[in-house]
């Protein structure tokens, strides 16, 4: 395909500048996106064993959950059923709810002992996943504009942005796509290499992109989307809510849990069901939010699908089960959000979504390293002023962000030692990890900085497998070991990821201390003491 030059220099200029001004916030929501994937696993991996209660015969939940209500009544406003088995039978808040990140969330866990007595108590829950999801969504940008984040509106004005970035990388590649799609010359120097790893990311990933483009848009701006629409739909409603019923239901009217479960099962029979959450038991208006879980269909929820139902009734008020009830939009609705989430599947699904995420991410910082690559003066060791803080602020942002979250979760164990709110301790650790590096990257430089940050990083990788083997070996301390698959699985992905890193530190050292002596990494010839010694013998 031909097409005249000096268009092809302006999608080029496009592409450069909306992904250059955009790329670090979506480095961190890429790459904390990646790590949501296994947010049930990071739950499980953070929270102490003690937290949770033994799971109860199926048969005892009926008077498991009767008993809870009758000693605990407050409990009649919510309370979560759990059939898995390292997870409590019931658990229900005393403060805080399940929705959005909170520091002082408290949960009652409840179960019945030998005696057939109810046992419970309160424990903190480990906000870990809530964290990454909070930068996956803000970025880590702190305020709120009306009911939501501030950080969600600036990535979806990013998000905007990078659409554009994806459209025009696209067309001003075409001419030279068929010839450069799967070259990766590393012959050629660093520069072309990253190039052409670049390129390769972006063209392989790029449905996935769009699709991450658009459903970022549409999280974003949704409540300007409906606002849009609600003047043209006037006095009706554009969703349908369920009137409240003439009778006030009495909880010891409830239906024993096995109805509810073979209702449920009646109305989604591929489906399992993960939990119910049963809410406003003696009101005109309770509810039975059913968490349904299938590898075989789009999901549109993170986790699992949902079904809404009057436990008394059975009469369903809301499903985002996919069937012909849906609709077209509903089913486009569906099938975007089970796109960005990545929620189909099961294992494989969300393995093919880490990998994609931590490309992303990977992406964006190439294309900053890309730019700051162009526009340094080759011929002289001086750089200009734009290209050093544009090197700073990569370096500062990237390796501060992935520092602060390395740090979370290599606290995590140690901290549930101590008294102090472990969900403070995460907001500290990353927030002062992320200052410090990118205060450190104008200080010191960008070079220095991102090789003691990559090993730094490397390190708090190592610490969480090191932590279960001490855990293992000295059971006095307290902590904990990773014995479920899901929780091996973690630490061993921790462990890679830090030979990585530790990997990228050598690297970025050789470059800064023997490298090109006008790159933006050069910091001078590195001589270690025992070369000097040697010199001076």
């Amino acid at each position: 395909m031909k097409i005249r030059a000096d268009i092809l220099r302006i999608y080029q200029s496009v592409h450069t500048w909306t992904g250059v001004t955009t790329g670090l916030l979506l480095f961190i929501g890429f790459f904390a996106g990646a790590i949501t994937m296994f947010a049930g696993s990071i739950d499980k991996w953070a929270t102490p064993p003690s937290h949770h209660l033994p799971q109860v015969d199926a048969s005892q939940y009926d008077a498991l959950i009767h008993r809870v209500f009758k000693q605990h009544p407050e409990a009649l406003s919510g309370i979560n059923i759990s059939f898995e088995a390292d997870n409590s039978p019931v658990n229900w808040y005393e403060q805080g709810g399940a929705r959005g990140l909170s520091l002082d969330k408290t949960l009652w866990h409840g179960t019945l002992n030998e005696a057939g007595e109810l046992e419970a108590h309160t424990s903190y829950i480990n906000e870990l996943s809530s964290l990454v999801d909070y930068l996956h969504r803000s970025a880590g940008i702190a305020g709120e504009i009306g009911h939501d984040q501030a950080g969600v509106y600036v990535l979806g004005i990013a998000a905007i942005l990078y659409f554009i970035a994806l459209v025009s990388g696209v067309i001003f590649l075409l001419p030279s796509l068929v010839k450069s799609f799967f070259a990766l010359r590393d012959k050629k120097g660093a520069s072309r290499f990253w190039l052409d790893t670049h390129n390769l990311i972006g063209i392989t990933s790029l449905p996935f992109h769009i699709i991450i483009a658009i459903t970022v848009i549409v999280f974003a701006f949704h409540d300007i989307l409906y606002d849009g629409l609600g003047k043209l739909y006037g006095d009706k409603p554009l969703f349908s809510r369920q009137a409240p019923s003439a009778v006030e239901y009495k909880v010891e009217n409830l239906p024993s849990l096995d109805v509810i479960l073979k209702k449920a099962k009646d109305y989604a029979p591929d489906y399992q069901v993960k939990g119910i959450t049963l809410s406003r038991l003696n009101s005109a208006m309770p509810s039975a939010s059913i968490q349904l879980l299938s590898d075989k269909h789009l999901m549109r929820g993170p986790k699992t699908d949902y079904l809404f139902m009057n436990p008394y009734t059975f009469e369903v008020s809301a499903s985002s089960v996919a069937d012909d009830a849906q609709g077209v939009w509903g089913a486009v609705v569906t099938t975007l959000f089970g796109l960005h989430f990545g929620s189909y599947g099961g294992e494989f699904g969300r393995w093919a979504y880490f990998i994609m995420g931590i490309l992303g991410a990977v992406l964006f910082y190439t294309g900053n390293l890309l730019w700051l690559e162009k526009r340094r003066k080759q011929k002289q060791p001086e750089q200009s002023k734009s290209t050093r803080i544009m090197g700073k602020l990569t370096v500062g942002v990237a390796m501060g962000s992935l520092l602060g979250v390395a740090a979370a979760f290599a606290v995590t164990k140690w901290a549930a030692l101590t008294t102090i709110n472990i969900n403070v301790v995460y907001m500290w650790v990353y927030y002062l990890c992320f200052g410090f590096t990118l205060i450190a990257a104008f200080a010191i430089g960008m070079s220095k900085t991102a090789i003691w940050s990559q090993k730094a990083i490397a390190i708090l990788c190592f610490s969480l497998p090191l932590t279960s083997v001490i855990a293992f070996a000295i059971p006095s301390l307290g902590i904990w070991s990773a014995t479920a698959w899901s929780s091996i699985g973690l630490e061993l992905t921790a462990m890679i990821l830090g030979f990585i890193f530790w990997r990228m530190a050598d690297k970025t050292k050789h470059r800064a201390y023997y490298g090109e002596a006008n790159s933006i990494w050069f910091i001078g010839q590195h001589k270690t003491e025992c070369e000097l010694q040697t010199q001076s013998v």
